[in-house]
């Protein structure tokens, strides 16, 4: 008779085994969590904007298309103007690493080199400030900047956005009809704007937004410019000048200069450097969109509700303004070669791109005077 061998059944050792699993499991869940995520890299930013100022929401636009695509590895703080440092100092305090970053304008800082005016509101090249960033991006511009930021031993990186419309000629309290009229007048200006306008006669204090008014109240002032009907309205330009002169070649192609620390900007990996600088050019396009759709509503605020009389600036002033700028570039090219340097390349730029432009552009004002009438001036 064969005899019958009893295999062993595997089902008690595979309750062990689950048993076991199921043990080391809820010892595990007994076991409080410890996270992985690092802490973001923080950039702390000042803007050189009075509160109100729409240059602030601009500036938070970069911030915020910033902060998104870093996905919670950088934070952009933003601080608005006067927060930490005054509207002027945002370059050096950037510099010194007092802030990590800033959102400013080249001419708040053109006293340590009046080339700095150039990348952003110098008065005449041929271009507009659409062409001129294309400059800066394409025809060598960033490469000069670059070069004139390690003269003067500045140590940040940076990046410009956001070009500009014409900035109106400004605020009077009577019209101006020629460039006489404004002879002796006590104006404010800022950058190669200023020497622009003390060539032509006037007297010219340099100050930040905030303080325009206040100095027009007290007559420090007689007349000035800001940069745009939205920010000039809500600085309440309206309440103390009723003229708003439209149109200049004083700042023709300003844009937003963004600087970063050198240093933070280089323990930076790459693609939050990558972040940092192609958020820059997003911000442009949106900071333009924000522009058109605001300064538009803004200066028909100013002619419906707030009774100003709005003029275009007559044509003999931009003549004297021409004139008076070949005076101003003549001396600063003597007297510094890389001032020159400067004015050259963007010229070149514009004897080839403004001429492009011009040739192909399209009579945009006859079209909308033929569906909406005259536009009287």
């Amino acid at each position: 008779m064969t005899e019958q061998v009893t295999q062993p059944s595997q089902k008690p050792q595979r309750r062990r085994f689950l048993g076991a699993t199921a043990a080391a499991g809820a010892a595990a869940l007994a076991v409080p969590m410890v996270s992985v995520a690092q802490s973001p890299v923080v950039i702390k930013m000042q803007g050189s904007w009075g509160a109100k100022d729409i240059f602030n929401e601009m500036a938070e636009e970069y911030v915020k298309r910033v902060n998104e695509m870093a996905g919670g590895r950088l934070r952009i703080d933003y601080l608005v103007g006067g927060a930490v440092v005054k509207p002027f100092e945002v370059m050096d305090a950037v510099s010194k690493g007092v802030l990590d970053a800033g959102h400013s304008v080249p001419v708040y800082w053109y006293g340590k080199s009046k080339v700095a005016s150039l990348f952003g509101s110098g008065p005449i090249n041929g271009c507009d400030a659409q062409q001129t960033l294309a400059w800066i991006y394409r025809g060598g511009g960033l490469e000069l900047y670059n070069e004139l930021l390690q003269k003067l031993k500045l140590n940040v990186v940076g990046y410009f956005a956001m070009p500009m419309p014409t900035q109106p000629l400004g605020w009077f309290k009577k019209p101006v009809t020629t460039a006489k009229d404004m002879v002796g007048l006590k104006y404010r200006t800022v950058g190669l704007a200023a020497d622009l306008m003390q060539e032509m006669g006037l007297k010219v204090t340099q100050l930040p937004g905030g303080e325009i008014v206040p100095a027009m109240e007290r007559g420090v002032i007689e007349a000035f410019e800001f940069n745009n009907p939205t920010s000039d309205r809500r600085f309440g330009a309206q309440d103390v000048a009723k003229n708003y002169m439209m149109g200049s070649f004083h700042q023709a192609m300003e844009f937003f200069e963004i600087i970063i620390n050198k240093q933070k900007h280089d323990t930076l990996s790459a693609d939050l450097k990558a972040i940092m600088r192609y958020g820059v050019e997003a911000a442009s396009a949106s900071n333009f969109w924000t522009a058109m759709d605001n300064y538009s509503r803004d200066l028909d605020e100013l002619i419906n509700k707030d009774k100003v009389n709005v003029l275009r600036t007559p044509k003999s002033i931009f003549e004297a303004q021409i004139k008076a700028w070949d005076v101003i570039n003549k001396r600063l090219s003597d007297e510094d070669p890389f001032f020159k340097k400067v004015v050259d390349s963007q010229r070149a730029w514009a004897r080839r791109v403004a001429k492009y432009w011009f040739l192909n552009d399209a009579d945009y004002k006859l079209g909308y005077e033929h569906i909406f009438g005259k536009l009287g001036f």
